[in-house]
């Protein structure tokens, strides 16, 4: 029994949920740091409350995996989960940047940084069951298509996520003026505008999608001779999750360098890249935000509207590349495809540093889009190749492992080095980034792909 093709409107609201999911994230990753310096942190700690987002994958993601894998209601396998983790992260969403009004329960920077928390967790629960989906619904023929649907939707969710402050200020001149201590007014209304639009998407995957039965999904995992008993028969514990780490597929012990590498550079420029422009192109001074003065704390806002514009450019572009993504995978390989993206990539971030002046940002995060479209897919597709069906869901989850401890490490050490290494200047932890990008791809020559059609 094989799993039949899905026509591209199946495969496009499958995926659908992941466009309000990155939204919401995106406008964590463009907002998160401005608001946390907003109510108190300094530019050499945030990293450290960066640490929340990979911790809450390194800890949700295996464990939804785990037990999604077994999840078999009327309501679907993965339906449930994803479900449940949008209402979550629209929780996040809306109180986060509003964290300022619940100051009789502790310190804004904490209540934040405590929604953060929800909200990242919450985008994990959902995230990973996606992913999951993906690798359940479609043969092996059509999961780089699959998984670049999810990039095109990833990146159209993140321009609007990444872009909404800017649209709300500048087009429709919603209040943006900074006060000391309270997050603009267009910042709180585009956390809520996601909150609603990640639940709204959640619920068309869940209208147009009909998962397989427990059934099927047996019956396929004995044509391809991945299963010696029927799954219902089998006896499953929480802590097979180290039992199938130690246990995990020789491609994706190769992917995970890769991965390592990916991620490490990703969050470097996710944390650090509005401090990095508002100094290296604004000029804005190397002192906490605190103690700006009202024209240097309007230069910074500026600097942080630019990088939501520019963050929407890579995501936007990344949109694009995914289209033409199975096609070049086709033609080349998968292997040498991700080896091009990263290397792209890395240069695209090395080239901040010689950019004369903030318009020219939008071409160095061109390479990162180009980058980003693989990241999101390629890696992806080939790990689903690698593993058995019934363990689609712990394997993903695991994986996630080589996305979050690469973060968790750069979120240890980063603003050390921004303060000790760098002499408090942001921009060389974006260097360091593309450097990360460049030996990410260089990795990808050791990884076997079981699936490719393409001589490596």
């Amino acid at each position: 029994m094989e799993k039949r093709k899905l026509g591209f409107w199946e495969i496009w609201g499958m995926s659908f949920g992941y466009l309000g999911i990155q939204m919401g994230f995106a406008l964590q990753n463009a907002n998160a740091s401005h608001i946390l310096q907003i109510f108190g942190a300094d530019v050499h700690t945030l990293s450290w409350f960066w640490i929340i987002p990979p911790l809450m994958g390194l800890i949700v993601q295996p464990i939804i995996g785990h037990y999604s894998d077994r999840t078999w209601t009327r309501f679907g396998r993965r339906k449930p989960y994803f479900l449940v983790g949008s209402l979550l992260a629209a929780l996040g969403l809306v109180f986060m940047p509003q964290a300022g009004a619940l100051t009789a329960l502790m310190p804004a920077l904490y209540v934040g940084a405590g929604f953060l928390m929800v909200m990242d967790a919450s985008f994990n629960i959902a995230m990973e069951p996606f992913r999951a989906l993906v690798a359940d619904m479609l043969p092996a023929d059509q999961r780089t298509l699959g998984f670049s649907a999810q990039t095109v939707l990833i990146g159209v969710g993140a321009v609007i996520g990444s872009w909404l402050p800017y649209v709300l200020a500048n087009w429709f001149n919603v209040p943006h003026a900074e006060t000391p201590g309270q997050v603009p007014y267009h910042l709180i209304l585009s956390f809520i505008i996601g909150a609603v639009c990640i639940v709204g998407a959640v619920l068309v995957t869940i209208a147009t999608t009909k998962e397989y039965t427990p059934e099927q999904m047996a019956a396929f995992q004995v044509a391809a001779e991945t299963a010696d008993v029927p799954a219902a028969e089998e006896k499953h514990s929480l802590t097979d999750i180290f039992t199938d780490f130690a246990k995990m597929p020789q491609t994706m012990r190769q992917l995970s360098w890769v991965q390592f590498f990916s991620w490490f550079g990703l969050f470097g420029m996710w944390v650090f890249t509005v401090p990095a422009i508002a100094h290296h192109l604004y000029g804005t001074p190397l002192k906490e935000l605190s103690e700006y003065s009202a024209a240097e704390s309007a230069l910074y806002q500026k600097a942080g509207d630019w990088v939501g514009i520019i963050f929407g450019v890579y995501n936007g572009v990344s949109a694009i590349v995914a289209l033409f993504l199975p096609f070049i995978a086709k033609k080349i390989g998968r292997k040498k495809t991700h080896f091009i993206a990263l290397l792209i990539g890395g240069i695209g971030l090395l080239s901040i540093y010689v950019v004369p002046n903030p318009n020219w940002l939008i071409l160095s995060m061109v390479g990162v889009g180009v980058a980003w479209a693989s990241i999101l897919a390629t890696p992806y597709a080939i790990l689903s190749g690698s593993i058995p069906p019934k363990k689609m869901g712990v394997y993903m989850g695991i994986f996630n492992f080589f996305i979050v401890i690469p973060q968790i490490i750069n979120a240890i050490i980063g603003g050390p080095m921004v303060k000790y290494l760098y002499g408090g200047n942001a921009v060389y932890a974006l260097m360091a980034s593309g450097v990360s990008f460049i030996i990410a791809a260089l990795f990808v020559a050791r990884v076997k792909d079981n699936d490719d059609t393409v001589t490596n």
